[in-house]
């Protein structure tokens, strides 16, 4: 253990977001640590590469060399803070097939170890006192606790006006630029000669909008309720491709990077609504009480690519 208690920081267990979070830790560790930087980037590149390969594992893409337990003992050093550690998680697919994800790791930024520990719900973690700082989805910020106002939310930086301080002691500091975007598609027969696909056509337009079920409330709050007047949301089966339900609706909100599959369908792409970006999120009462929180907090919130967000 560290003599120094370390700042803990929540973050995702897997994923794309886990994946941007451990490069900003690279890129702070280079910037803060030169000495140390090498050893942290490599760290960082096993974690990836050892989560991709379970997450092949857990998909059947990808045949395993030892079981499960082995494999946990393998990647996990029990005996080092600064090496990684994993778990076992249940994984949502049909049967519930057991998963590796990451579980924690320890990192020293401007002299102070920062443990970041892997939950499942980060974001609701900050919201329930856990932790002082962490890094999740700003997804989950608009679906739970972005209030839904006439207009709509169009940027990161447009978040905390819209949290209740009454609701939530969480804000959010910065984003990673990990973006993929909330994007309108339509099929281009729906839009009058000329006309762009962007908020003012759907302020104006009347009938279904095709969205998964899980984000009505995510597109209320960046779409606003005032667009939705005359508009009624549709839902794609379960056994359906979001894009392929969107062409048969007509228009829909679906995240894209690059728009191929959209186009696949026939869909043309319209006005990026809002970045799905993971982001670095601050519960302000308990990282007051932190020692050096600030000192974390603003390292990990600079980097090369980022949202610069006023708390």
């Amino acid at each position: 253990m560290t003599e120094t208690e370390a700042i803990r920081v929540a973050v995702p267990r897997k994923g794309r977001p886990l994946e941007a979070v451990l490069e900003r830790v690279a890129d702070v560790a280079e910037r803060s640590a030169a000495g140390s930087a090498a050893d942290v980037e490599t760290v960082a590149d096993e974690i990836i590469s050892t989560l991709r390969h379970e997450k092949a594992v857990t998909k059947g893409h990808t045949q395993p060399g030892a079981d499960i337990y082995q494999r946990l003992a393998t990647y996990s050093d029990l005996e080092d803070d600064y090496e990684p550690e994993y778990t076992l998680l249940r994984d949502d697919r049909q049967g519930m097939p057991r998963r590796i994800v990451f579980d924690s790791l320890t990192v020293d930024i401007g002299g102070v170890p920062v443990q970041f520990v892997g939950r499942e719900e980060p974001f609701r973690a900050l919201r329930t006192h856990e932790f002082g700082l962490g890094f999740d989805s700003a997804d989950l910020v608009l679906e739970e606790v972005v209030e839904l106002e006439p207009e709509g939310v169009g940027s990161i930086a447009d978040v905390n006006a819209r949290i209740d301080p009454m609701n939530t002691d969480v804000r959010v500091v910065s984003g990673l630029g990990d973006t993929v975007y909330h994007t309108l598609m339509a099929r281009p027969e729906i839009l009058p000669p000329g006309a762009d696909l962007d908020r003012e056509f759907v302020a104006g337009y009347e009938g279904e909008l095709c969205i998964s079920p899980r984000y009505e409330r995510l597109v209320e709050a960046v779409l606003g309720t005032r667009p939705l007047d005359g508009i009624s949301f549709a839902y794609p089966d379960d056994d359906r491709e979001e894009e392929a339900a969107i062409a048969d609706v007509g228009l829909g909100v679906y995240l894209t990077m690059t728009g191929s599959t959209a186009r696949d369908h026939g869909l043309v792409l319209g006005e990026h609504l809002f970045p799905s970006e993971t982001v670095l999120m601050e519960n302000v009462a308990e990282a007051e009480e932190l020692d050096a929180a600030e000192t974390v907090r603003d390292a990990l919130a600079t980097a090369a690519h980022e949202t610069e967000i006023a708390v």
